[in-house]
């Protein structure tokens, strides 16, 4: 099986009016393209871009979508009012990388309106402009793409919910082939944007107790359960809960004490490397859905294995938000919500579970059973359509 040590590409980027940084790194490519989105978090560094790029290359070929990782990432709060304009100027600077071949989309601290907002300045086109050019129809696809974009689902934009069913999708797929009953099970949510939010109000609708969630101001718990579509309707853009909506029984503490509550599953949906070796002693559950990106430590997984925790990889359990971009834009699936929901879950659950048979039957964690399969995925795909750009259009690939 091939694999690369080092990415494609690495770009490191001075602003020239703050003289802050901005990191752009293709991991690698498939037919001419990669795919990831872009970050704004204070104190992002290439390391950790570097590293969300390998995992997007992993993501992509979990789900046999054909493209290679990238992953592009603004040091700053996204709350400081030089943020939007700092993306303004960093999006222009990464022009040649978009026309190149990567395609991006929200990520942490960005959503997809500012993305779309900023693109759009700049005659960009969308942010998968790079996909649409290779789709075969660009104007069909671009048209799928933004009416996908305009879906509202109860108030939420589709693009910013259908990651979080995902989440609930896999939690649910492993629940069943490990036989637990998915019903009642306590869940903690750490982190209540789009991804966190909507992985509590699916879960929550697949029957478990959201009895605890986090978000930068502290934690909200409640042993009986959570008003998950409460706290949603208080949610700033910035994924915070407005305290004032809380619940008579509902109860709040600091930040770090949600890994105190006791849970069956765990959904770490913020920053990355809240797990790690110092802390992975406190997890109580039996089960970890990694909805954000690279949340856990190397030591940390190896510790949660060694206690017989079910950790379902980050590139697995949030995928499904990334494979719906790709299929709405290749024509797999129509803009269409319930369709959307269909898919996801039908192959997320496919996904999940033969990752679990995989590493059971070969004795290893899940994780390494989903590398296994990722870089055979996206092995077999760059050696079909290339690395570079055959000028050959995508097409669907079975999953």
């Amino acid at each position: 099986m091939a694999t690369r040590s080092e990415p494609r590409l690495r770009v490191i980027w001075t602003d020239p009016v703050t003289g802050r940084r901005g990191y752009a790194v293709i991991d690698r490519m498939v037919n001419g393209l990669a795919g990831g989105g872009t970050r704004m978090r204070s104190g992002v560094t290439l390391d950790e871009v570097e590293r969300l790029a390998r995992t997007m290359s992993y993501k992509n070929g979990a789900f046999n979508l054909p493209g290679g990782g990238a992953k592009g990432g603004v040091d700053i709060d996204p709350h400081d009012p030089e943020a939007r304009a700092l993306l303004s100027r960093y999006v222009r600077a990464m022009t040649p990388l978009y026309r190149a071949g990567w395609g991006t989309a929200e990520d942490l601290g960005v959503t997809q309106e500012l993305l779309n907002e900023v693109f759009a300045e700049h005659g960009l086109g969308l942010t998968v402009q790079a996909m649409l050019d290779r789709s075969g129809d660009a104007a069909a696809a671009g048209a799928r793409v933004t009416r996908a974009l305009a879906i509202k689902v109860e108030g939420i934009g589709l693009a910013d919910c259908i990651g979080g069913y995902g989440v609930a999708e896999a939690a649910a797929a492993c629940a069943q082939y490990k036989g637990w009953d998915l019903n009642g099970m306590r869940a903690v949510i750490q982190g209540f944007g789009s991804m966190g939010g909507s992985s509590a109000r699916y879960l929550a609708r697949l029957g478990s107790k959201i009895v605890g969630v986090a978000d930068v101001n502290g934690t909200i718990t409640n042993p009986d359960g959570l008003d998950v579509e409460r706290l949603l309707a208080s949610r700033s853009s910035f994924g915070e809960i407005d305290r004032a909506a809380l619940g008579p029984n509902d109860r709040q503490g600091p930040r770090e004490s949600w890994l105190d509550i006791d849970a069956d599953m765990l959904v770490p949906a913020a920053v990355g490397d809240v797990l790690t070796g110092a802390n992975a002693d406190r997890v109580r559950a039996r089960m970890v859905v990694e909805a954000a990106n690279i949340p856990t430590t190397d030591e940390a997984q190896e510790r949660l294995v060694e206690r017989g925790v079910v950790v379902i990889p980050d590139y697995v359990a949030n995928g499904g938000a990334n494979a719906w971009w790709w299929w709405t834009l290749l024509g797999v699936i129509e803009a269409d919500a319930a369709q959307s929901f269909q898919m996801v879950s039908q192959v997320m659950r496919d996904t999940v579970k033969g990752m679990l048979e995989r590493a059971d039957r070969q004795g290893i964690s899940p994780r390494q059973a989903a590398d296994e399969l990722s870089m055979h995925n996206l092995d077999e795909l760059a050696a079909r359509l290339g690395e570079e750009a055959s000028g050959a259009s995508l097409e669907p690939v079975t999953t």
